[in-house]
């Protein structure tokens, strides 16, 4: 017997994966921003009519970008059109707001792990875009091609980031590289847009024969290296004078398309009759834009020191400057190609915010999520000033950006169980029965949906499954009402801290307790995934309160019924 195998990379700890707790996230209001209401049309608000839409139901989380992934899992899957992100690069240096040197193998596996659940949020047209330099390129591509399939590889962008030059490098490095990756590149090949022409590129186009139907530029044209017999054809040109091609050479063009073209007045022959014949093809009728190319030049797209020097540090005099932000006018590029206005672009290492603010600017949704300080030093002050419109610089003219919208403010939740001073795993105290109830939602595979007129009815799973969280203990008489009030076409899973009934005699309710029914879904108390931990290390043993209750499990069940 044989076992098959494929081509992978592999690495000390890949097949070591986190056992995540789904987090629900909080609200800090006083960090959340909004714009406010205008009271009366102006000349701006008038004018602000073709400018982009600006959505308010935007997300800012600040936490470890890992968990925050898997709080977003169960409501987002499916619906991210475009992901980008510049992840640590691994390149040893000391950076001021990343600790930017992990041991390859650790970041392999960690990036590995985001990228997964990436995968699972982006839409079936979506893609991902990564910006990232060579010292771990190459190596990530494989990483990506596992995950999304070599097939849906779609191109490495080369992005010219720095336009000086260092005189004590053996080779001056003046790019980074983007990763692309489509979900399923053949749909997104049809989502995708064009790049509009350039002036330089609408200029190829020319009338200079006085046609109607307007500019054209040369189509099917003269003669080609290649092609077959049939494609040495003698042309009677209108000067009189019969041309064939030479020996090597072939018309670009069949005998049937130029006879076409010469019926419809397509084929220009030179103004004096004499020359070669092209065929037109009028800029009315090409498609309405390019496809866009792999290099991106500084000039088109800017450096990250003219955004630092340029925009940022113009836009938060106050505050200490971020060291390499990304340029506006290269985010735009990404979420020009990659989106339409409303879909939702995400960011999970936000850094300085740019891929929200340009999202924003553009009339895309977006979220972002950065574990640093930054995230409210940096991150808000910025996105307040583009929802005010008192950001003029990056991308705000040419989009023609008004200001408007909003995002809400949210934190990871702390872990829903944590140990006691005897080393037990209970409900932490932190957690109030709303966010218990939402939590328990989560872990059990329910949307959160408490009822207003039904107490029993916190979350559903489908239009008749119901799940009901509280931290009593159910009696006999309680289970009964409950029983009741559910009826026999609805389904009831009850959490709650114990309960004293024979449980068979509600076929319509399921009992779990807390928080042992959960005790062993996720790796709790664990707040950090980031870029800094040891993800080689040896999973903790069980402590002896949690092997006494693997033992005592089955008993357990046996009491409570």
């Amino acid at each position: 017997m044989t076992t098959q195998t494929k081509l992978e990379l592999t690495w000390p700890g890949k097949h070591k994966r986190p056992r995540l707790e789904p987090r629900i996230l909080l609200e800090d209001k006083a960090l959340s921003h909004h714009a406010a209401p205008r009271t009366a049309p102006d000349l701006v608000e008038q004018a602000a009519d073709a400018a982009p839409t600006a959505f308010d139901d935007n997300l800012l989380i600040q936490g470890d970008n890992l968990l925050a992934l898997k709080a977003l899992e169960g409501k987002y899957a499916g619906k991210v059109k475009c992901v980008f992100i510049d992840p640590p690069y691994n390149t040893g240096s000391a950076f001021t707001h990343y600790d930017d040197g992990v041991e390859h193998s650790m970041w392999l596996t960690l990036i590995r792990d985001r990228l997964e659940i990436i995968r699972t949020l982006l839409a079936e047209d979506g893609s991902l875009w990564i910006t990232i330099d060579d010292n771990e390129a190459h190596y990530l591509k494989v990483v990506c091609d596992e995950i999304f399939g070599r097939k849906n590889f779609v191109a490495t962008c080369v992005w010219e980031k720095d336009k000086g030059g260092r005189g004590d490098a053996d080779i001056s490095l003046s790019h980074d590289n983007i990763l692309v990756y489509a979900k399923e590149r053949a749909l997104w090949s049809d989502y995708r847009n064009l790049m509009p022409r350039t002036e330089t590129q609408l200029g190829r186009f020319k009338n200079p024969d006085n046609d109607p139907r307007g500019a054209w530029r040369q189509g099917d044209d003269g003669t080609a290296k290649s092609g077959t017999e049939k494609q040495r054809f003698p042309v009677t040109l209108p000067s009189g004078r019969i041309v064939t091609p030479p020996p090597g050479r072939y018309w670009a063009f069949s005998k049937e398309t130029l006879a076409t073209a010469r019926v419809e007045g397509r084929a220009y022959f030179g103004t004096d009759g004499d020359r070669l014949p092209i065929i037109k093809r009028y800029l009315t009728e090409v498609r309405d834009g390019v496809a866009p190319r792999t290099w991106w030049s500084a000039d088109e797209v800017g450096t990250n020191q003219q955004a630092k020097r340029d925009h940022l540090n113009k836009l938060l005099t106050d505050i200490d400057p971020f060291s390499t932000p990304k340029p506006e006018s290269l985010i735009q590029r990404i979420v020009h190609i990659a989106t339409n206005p409303g879909d939702l672009v995400l960011d999970s290492f936000a850094g300085s915010g740019t891929t929200g603010a340009v999202a924003h600017k553009m009339g895309r949704r977006w979220i972002m999520v950065e574990l640093g300080e930054h995230c409210h030093t940096h991150i808000v002050p910025r996105l307040k000033k583009v929802i005010d419109g008192d950001d003029p610089g990056g991308i705000t003219k040419a989009v023609g950006w008004q200001g408007g919208g909003g995002f809400r403010y949210y934190r990871l939740a702390p872990s829903l169980l944590k140990k006691d001073k005897w080393g037990h795993w209970v409900i932490n105290p932190e957690y109030n029965g709303e966010m218990l109830s939402e939590a328990m939602c989560k872990l059990m595979g329910f949307t959160y949906a408490p009822s207003q007129s039904s107490f029993w009815q916190h979350g559903r799973s489908t239009e008749t499954d119901f799940i009901y969280v509280t931290t009593g203990s159910l009696s006999h008489d309680q289970l009964r009402v409950i029983s009741e009030e559910v009826g026999n076409e609805r389904s009831l899973l009850i959490c709650c801290k114990a309960f004293m009934a024979d449980v068979t005699a509600f076929p319509n309710l399921t009992l779990k307790k807390i928080p042992k029914t959960v005790l062993h879904k996720c790796e709790w108390d664990h707040d950090d995934y980031s870029f800094k931990i040891d993800v080689l290390a040896e999973a903790e043993p069980l402590s002896e309160e949690e092997d006494e209750f693997e033992l005592n499990a089955g008993n357990e069940d046996a009491a409570d019924a």
